[in-house]
């Protein structure tokens, strides 16, 4: 972070941050389709308050924000998945990583990551693994500065579309 910029906070995220989180996922051009900013009493709030409650009740999960001056500028979800390889070793998922525009590229997304890298290691984890979108290659060169490796070909198959047949 440059010296003249205040140094943000990192703390467990609380049910009253959600309308910020919600609002830092949306805020950019894959998130804007993805999320739906509500306002805080909005009865849609209901499947974000479902998946933070659940995040939240698992002692495998984390859900991290930066807080500068009182205000969330960025989020992490942190997952610690147990493997049966490396020995049976643990190994830590970063997701989701958002930091507001108004302060990125000024170390708060470097920061945030550290110290979610940091817990990894105090939990015992033998690696930290993410994925980052092809369509964000600015993400990708952040995440390579920060010592992370592209090793392995990521895959995904998301559920809620129609999945094409082989011979279509």
């Amino acid at each position: 972070m440059s010296r003249d910029a205040a140094q943000p906070i990192f703390r467990t995220a609380l049910e009253a941050d959600l309308p910020l989180i919600i609002a830092l996922l949306a805020d950019d051009a894959l998130g804007s389709f993805r999320e739906k900013p509500q306002d805080p009493g909005d009865s849609a709030l209901a499947s974000y308050r479902a998946a933070f409650e659940a995040i939240s009740a698992d002692p495998n999960h984390e859900l991290l924000v930066a807080e500068l001056d009182g205000s969330v500028v960025g989020v992490l979800q942190l997952s610690f998945i147990p493997h049966l390889s490396y020995e049976g070793g643990w190994r830590a998922q970063i997701e989701g990583v958002r930091v507001s525009k108004e302060l990125r590229s000024r170390g708060v997304g470097q920061a945030l990551v550290e110290s979610a890298i940091a817990r990894a290691q105090r939990k015992g984890c033998h690696l930290v693994q993410l994925t980052t979108d092809r369509r964000r290659p600015e993400a990708l060169k952040f995440y390579v500065g920060l010592g992370f490796q592209a090793t392995h070909e990521g895959l995904k198959l998301h559920l809620s579309a129609p999945i094409p047949s082989a011979t279509s």
